[in-house]
């Protein structure tokens, strides 16, 4: 007769226990409003408040329909773990979360459904939130913003419209209105393109010089336009055989008017205050490399009684070229190509065209279809001859000019010199064209490589000829400003922001056209421009290879919202509404500073409310601090462009005056990523993780032996696990320690659902040194902890205390499991434990298990939410060491340890560690050479 099953407890923490704790814990902190951060002014103040603060952020989630998996909140469990120990140390913290609603994924729905992409979304957010409150973050939940709401969003339009109505005056360094620079052309403090007076010039041409100098501007800019999706794609939406990502359409590069904005003329500030950021080193890296900033100099050609510019870092080998490159895009490709081939040419350079307009066209085409990373990274070198020579400046040689899709218009001036004698692409373009190769760098000793891209003496370079690279690149670049071909500049990958999209779903744009085309700003008064309900989401679609044709946005189709009469300041006027939106990325540049002010009708945010929460640190803090947000938490996909679009707006909008701080995020945190393993069965296909067996290290599902593999999360693979499955199965504070306990939170791990039991289970030791399972009465104690308790429970106290502070929540967490096992070990089968030991222990599990912590404290018998504090603080004399022990190395080996008082000083080691017993031996009776006795460290015996 089997045993009947052990009773379990009725008082045991488990996963419905938690469940009820967790759920009353969360209604309270809501009803007590325990997260509100008070501002200095407006609705959220509060009459005092802590000048000690600190603005913790996540960044922006998309509220994808398809809810969270386990590895959405790793971010967000580290910053709440992180906030929450420092509103127990008294500051005052503000930690909330938003939402970048805009976007293409309900866009989508929407075309396929018909349904509006507002209320699909909106049902996102709601999931979005129904998970994250599970969870138990430590929000302010006044402060949750959407970028759809058009509260929010009028305030993206209003800056844009600041942006628009800026310009950046090289002089000063700084952005300033548009309508100084009007005033000071009115009176001639600076001269007009062609020498004529402001006031000889019509309105139109007034207002196009001024469009040449706004900071947002329209332009012809080259983009990816796919005719078979009626949209123009980003880089990232395009394959690298130059197809769409979604529909595999083919894309052409097209020069379309965009919306731009100029974000090249910050690039220097970009890239030097990036050495004011608190930041990893590898995202800087990676933003100085997007920027791209190199020295070097413009040197002159002339072709065909044109000029052609070539930006170059390496003028010093200008000798060595020996052709020229143009992008397929340079407009000056169509005056270079000949009506006919020289009688001469290579067969190999005209692409077995008749005519050189043939081969170009041709070229053109083909290059169109290839995106720019395609282009950059092909190894088979293509293009063809124009037709026309340039000549050398330096030594006035004829070398021939192609067109090839390895140069881009996006970089330098579009155009390059060639030198293959010290460039391995235009070595290998020669090589194939059969042009001439000419060193000038004397190559290392030994070198037997092709292009040659070392320093060394110059040679074949005239002049030039024994310097150094550094010492020729400055004599070339005299000479060229001397002669006039040319002068030493600065050059940026960088290219202006396209910020235009042909799409419905995001912020449309505060400007109309009149009947000449001419844009005006829409009066700050008449925002939001709100987006117009529309019955047809998507926008016109072409057949897939009509590379003429053009976009037709949603919006387009929405004439009574096109069409619309306004008065402008000068009566009633039939305008034309931009039928544009704006990209996702705009309402993410700057909602950290609506999450200070959010419920402001005024102003985008209150210049004190800015300060306080944003402002720089005082001189004390240390100098030339950027202001920001004190900790920003993110993946590092956002390096470049959310992170460098931010920072842009921050730095115009601070230029104006409406902000004290010139950085948006003064510490930036790269959370890693939890990742999963799947298997696949003998067919291929995908079976559920969570089904599968391991058996002496091999895999099973059903019987049949499966294989594993590592990678995402995802609903294909059949391995998702969704946090709302965790928090059933063993409550939201066993999955909030598992997280953290995983590992250091910028590494990434994989997940592995078997292993979160321990978690529990450590939950479990901590309830039952509180509780009693079987009553449910407290357990615990007045009586004086001991010595010993008292030096685990402050060495803890410590260690925990640095590890929240530095973000180790891994290792604070196993310190706490490390001073419960000494706990239970001592008072786990005794009737009570000491409440000076199991009060902090509460408190310390607090900021990662907050729900079972506020159980805990209310049962401890305190009536207010521990989340304000105290945090224990740790009493130095328990800290101290009674002894210490030393590794005794031997000739640089440790071979024996000795332990000796603390307070023991170098005699007393070295004669303890002579007198080991291993020591003793090794020394076989004789003396040693020499002893070294490093203090508190180790003791060094040399034979």
């Amino acid at each position: 007769m089997s045993e009947a099953p052990e009773e379990t407890p009725g008082h045991r923490y488990n996963a419905q226990v938690a469940g009820r704790i967790e759920l009353r814990w969360q209604n309270y902190w809501a009803d007590h409003g325990t997260y509100h951060a008070p501002n200095p002014t407006g609705p959220l103040s509060a009459e005092h408040i802590p000048s000690d603060k600190l603005f913790v952020q996540d960044m922006f989630p998309y509220p994808s329909g398809a809810g969270l998996h386990v590895g959405h909140p790793l971010g967000f469990i580290g910053t709440d773990v992180y906030a929450r120990y420092h509103r127990m140390i008294g500051r005052n913290v503000l930690h909330t979360m938003g939402f970048d609603a805009f976007g293409l994924p309900a866009e989508q729905y929407a075309v396929q459904t018909g349904q509006h992409p507002r209320k699909t979304t909106e049902e996102n957010i709601e999931t979005y939130l129904r998970q994250i409150r599970r969870l138990g973050l430590g929000h302010d939940e006044r402060r949750r913003i959407s970028t759809i709401d058009p509260g929010y969003y009028k305030w993206t339009q209003w800056i844009f419209l600041k942006i628009y109505n800026s310009f950046y005056d090289e002089k000063q360094g700084k952005a300033r209105p548009i309508v100084e620079l009007e005033t000071e052309y009115a009176q001639d403090k600076r001269r007009t393109p062609d020498g004529r007076g402001w006031c000889e010039l019509t309105r139109e041409e007034q207002l196009a010089i001024l469009d040449q100098h706004r900071l947002a501007y329209i332009s012809e800019a080259p983009v990816n336009w796919c005719p078979g999706l009626g949209t123009v794609l980003s880089n990232e939406e395009v394959t690298p055989d130059g197809r769409s990502e979604r529909g595999n359409f083919p894309v052409f590069r097209r020069n379309l008017r965009q919306w731009m904005m100029r974000i090249t003329a910050y690039a220097d500030r970009l890239v030097d205050d990036l050495d004011r950021l608190d930041w990893p080193e590898k995202v800087k890296s990676m933003q100085r490399n997007w920027i791209g900033r190199s020295h070097g100099a413009r040197v002159k050609f002339t072709a065909a009684a044109e000029t052609i510019e070539v930006f170059t870092t390496r003028p010093d080998t200008l000798f060595g070229a020996t052709y020229m490159v143009l992008a397929p895009e340079h407009p000056l490709v169509d005056k270079l190509t000949t009506d006919g081939w020289p009688s001469d040419v290579d067969d190999r350079w005209t692409g077995g065209a008749a005519t050189p307009a043939e081969a170009i066209n041709a070229y053109r085409l083909a290059a169109s279809r290839k995106s720019e990373l395609d282009r950059q990274e092909q190894k088979e070198k293509t293009g063809v001859f124009t037709g026309s020579y340039a000549v050398n400046p330096v030594n006035g040689k004829e070398i021939p000019v192609f067109i090839a899709d390895y140069v881009l218009m996006g970089y330098g001036t579009g155009a390059i010199m060639a030198v293959p004698g010290q460039d391995q692409r235009d070595w290998d373009f020669a090589k194939k064209f059969g042009l001439d190769i000419v060193r000038t760098v004397q190559p290392s000793e030994g070198f037997d490589g092709e292009a040659f891209t070392g320093d060394g003496p110059a040679i074949n370079s005239g002049f030039l000829d024994g310097m150094d690279v550094a010492e020729a690149k400055k004599a070339i670049i005299e000479w060229l400003a001397e002669h006039g071909h040319g002068e030493g500049t600065v050059q940026y990958k960088l290219r202006d922001w396209l910020f235009s999209r042909q799409r419905y779903w995001g912020e449309p744009f505060p400007i109309v056209y009149d009947e000449d085309g001419v844009a005006h700003a829409i009066p700050e008064s008449m925002l939001p421009v709100e987006l117009p309900e529309v019955d047809d989401y998507s926008p016109r679609t072409f057949e897939p290879d009509a590379a003429d044709t053009e976009p037709s946005p949603p919006l387009s189709r929405a004439t009574d919202w096109v069409e619309v009469t306004l008065d402008l300041g000068d009566g009633p006027k039939t305008y034309r509404r931009d039928t544009n939106t704006m990209p996702n990325w705009a309402g993410s540049c700057w909602y950290q500073l609506r999450y200070v002010d959010p419920d402001n009708d005024e102003r985008f945010v209150d210049p004190e409310n800015e300060r306080y929460w944003l402002g720089p640190r005082p001189a004390e803090h240390g100098a030339n601090d950027p202001g920001g947000v004190d900790l920003y938490v993110g993946g590092v996909e956002h390096a470049v462009l959310h992170l460098l679009y931010s920072r842009f707006w921050q730095k115009v909008l601070f230029d104006l005056g409406y902000l004290s701080a010139d950085e948006p995020y003064r510490r930036l945190f790269n959370q890693g990523y939890i990742q999963a393993y799947a298997y696949t069965d003998s067919r291929g296909f995908y079976v559920p993780a969570e089904e599968v067996e391991e058996k002496d290290g091999k895999f099973f599902h059903n019987g049949q032996e499966v294989k594993q593999e590592y990678g995402k999360m995802g609903k294909s693979l059949k391995n998702v696990v969704t946090p709302d499955q965790m928090s059933a199965d063993y409550g939201a504070d066993t999955f909030r320690f598992y997280e953290m306990a995983m590992g250091p939170l910028a590494d990434s791990r994989p997940w592995a659902t078997k292993d979160v039991v321990g978690a529990h289970r450590f939950l479990q030791r901590l309830w039952r040194l509180v509780v009693d399972e079987t009553t449910g009465e407290l357990r615990v104690s007045d009586v004086d902890a001991t010595t010993e308790d008292r030096k685990q429970l402050h060495k803890t106290i410590a260690g925990v205390r640095e590890d929240y502070a530095e973000m180790r929540f891994n290792t604070a967490g196993a310190k706490l499991i490390e001073l419960n096992n000494h706990a239970t070990k001592v008072y786990g089968s005794t009737a009570a434990t000491p409440r000076e030991l199991v009060e902090p222990m509460v408190l310390m599990l607090a900021p990662l298990c907050p729900h079972i912590a506020e159980e805990l404290w209310h049962r401890l018998g305190h009536p207010d939410t521990l989340v304000h504090g105290p945090f224990p603080a740790a009493d130095e004399r328990y800290l101290v060491e009674d002894s210490v022990e030393y590794p005794i190395q031997v000739n640089g080996k440790v071979r024996s340890r000795v332990t000796v008082p603390a307070d023991a000083g170098k005699d007393a080691v070295q004669a303890a560690a002579l007198a080991d017993e291993k020591i003793q031996a090794m020394l076989g009776g004789g003396e040693p050479r020499k002893v070294i006795v490093v203090p508190g460290r180790l003791v060094n015996v040399v034979l």
